[in-house]
C-alpha cells in the first residue's frame, strides 16, 4: 500500500459493508425471489476487496452503482417489497451525507446521488406503505429495531 493513499474513507461507518451485500444481492438477482447464497457471497466478496484493497474513486463507483440499483427499483412499475431498495438507499444516503467531513471535493462530488436517492427513498416508503402496510417482511422496520437488516444467506426470514 502506498504512504500517499489516502485512507480517511474507510473510517465513515461500518453499515455499507455489513448491510449492502445482501440488499444489492436481492437487487440483483431474478425477479424470481431470494438471491442464491453463492450471489450473496459474491457480492460480500466483492465489498471486502474494495474496502481491503480499493480506493475512494473505486468505493464511490461501486456506491453509484448501488444508487442506479435502488433508483430502478423505485422506477419500477411494480416492486413487490421495496425493503432491499430502502436499506440499500438509506445506507448509502448515510453514507454520503458523512462524505461532509471529509477533506476534498468528494461530498460536492456525491451531490446528485444524494439528490436522486433522497427521491428514491421517499417513492419507496411510499411504495411500501401503499403496497402491504400488513406484511412483514425481514427488511420491514417491524422486525428490526432500525434498518439493519443482518439477513443471511440461506435464510428463510
Amino acid at each position: 500500500m502506498s504512504a500517499r493513499r489516502s485512507l480517511v474513507w474507510l473510517g465513515l461507518t461500518p453499515e455499507p459493508e455489513q448491510e449492502l451485500p445482501a440488499a444489492v444481492a436481492l437487487l440483483r438477482a431474478p425477479a424470481a425471489g431470494r438471491p442464491s447464497s453463492a450471489l450473496v457471497t459474491a457480492e460480500r466478496q466483492r465489498v471486502e476487496r474494495l474496502v481491503l484493497h480499493g480506493t475512494q474513486h473505486s468505493w464511490l463507483r461501486y456506491l453509484g452503482e448501488v444508487t442506479d440499483l435502488v433508483v430502478e427499483a423505485a422506477e419500477a412499475s411494480v416492486t413487490a417489497d421495496p425493503g432491499a431498495a430502502l436499506v440499500a438507499g438509506e445506507v448509502v444516503l448515510d453514507h454520503h451525507r458523512m462524505l461532509i467531513g471529509l477533506p476534498g471535493t468528494v461530498y460536492a462530488r456525491t451531490a446528485t446521488q444524494r439528490r436522486d436517492l433522497e427521491r428514491a427513498l421517499a417513492r419507496l416508503h411510499r411504495m411500501r406503505h401503499s403496497s402491504h402496510s400488513d406484511l412483514v417482511s425481514p427488511w420491514s422496520p417491524s422486525s428490526h429495531s432500525s434498518h439493519s437488516s443482518h439477513f443471511e444467506p440461506g435464510s428463510t426470514t
